[in-house]
């Protein structure tokens, strides 16, 4: 399936920013299951400092402000080729050692709520996929999908307390409960072509976890499935924070507000 995307990200400030950096993750991963056919990223009020490859294979730009601006505008689009593997990513590659994927962080640690929810989600099972299929079902269960209740600073525990969230929390359950059940597992930021619609209000996110002679499957708890040929991988970290499509630091109390249009399709 070939996907275009486009995605345009506009900030506006109160007051002019004289000093501000972004790092940009929102170039796909080129890798088996996904081929890149083009991508180009465009800058309204900044300017590409450098570009590299962290140590997770996510290409990060980094952007700084042109001095005295109140607007800028980061707009990437581009043509994406993906088949569906099931969810299976395959074997593990890159600078981060697989057992830097046990590694809990302030937002997935794996407190009392994740205990009882990996105990809930046990059973006798044939294989180890199938433990991580009944702990996104668990997920889905427990955590209901509801917009605006939750934050990018939401922990796994503080999800798991509330009964609500969006994929972002969903994905962030998932990998603590999965690091706690002994499974090496990552934080995936990404876009999904919707069935119902082309215009998105955001990006996706979904988790991965690392089984013994597979490799890394995809589990997006938010949809009950593992991603197939309608989603497009673009940055992997131990959390949301090492994944986030945008990030970054500006000088200044200036009050920021920020516009997201993203369409999704088919070519």
């Amino acid at each position: 399936m070939r996907l275009t995307i486009s995605h345009k990200t506009q900030y506006h400030y109160d007051e002019p920013v004289h000093y501000a950096l972004q790092q940009l993750r929102l170039t796909p991963k080129p890798r088996a299951g996904q081929k890149v056919l083009s991508w180009k990223t465009n800058i309204e009020g900044g300017v590409k400092q450098l570009e590299y490859d962290d140590q997770h294979n996510n290409h990060v730009e980094l952007v700084s402000f042109d001095d005295g601006r109140s607007d800028i505008t980061i707009h990437c689009e581009g043509v994406v080729e993906t088949v569906d593997n099931s969810g299976i990513v395959g074997m593990h590659g890159g600078f981060a050692p697989l057992w830097l994927f046990l590694r809990s962080t302030p937002l997935t640690r794996a407190g009392n709520n994740v205990r009882k929810l990996v105990k809930a989600a046990g059973g006798d099972f044939s294989g180890d996929v199938d433990r991580l299929h009944a702990l996104s079902a668990e997920i889905g269960r427990t955590v209901e999908y509801e917009t605006g209740r939750t934050s990018a600073s939401t922990t796994a525990e503080e999800t798991l307390d509330a009964g609500h969230g969006v994929c972002q929390d969903h994905t962030h359950v998932f990998v603590a409960a999965a690091r706690l059940m002994g499974f090496p597992a990552r934080y995936v930021s990404g876009y999904l072509m919707m069935d119902d619609r082309v215009e998105q209000d955001a990006a996706h996110a979904w988790a991965e976890a690392y089984v013994e002679g597979i490799g890394w499957i995809g589990f997006d708890v938010s949809n009950g499935i593992c991603p197939d040929e309608r989603y497009v991988r673009v940055a992997t970290g131990l959390d949301y924070m090492e994944a986030a499509p945008i990030s970054g630091m500006r000088l200044g109390d200036s009050k920021e507000s920020m516009v997201v249009t993203l369409q999704v399709q088919q070519q």
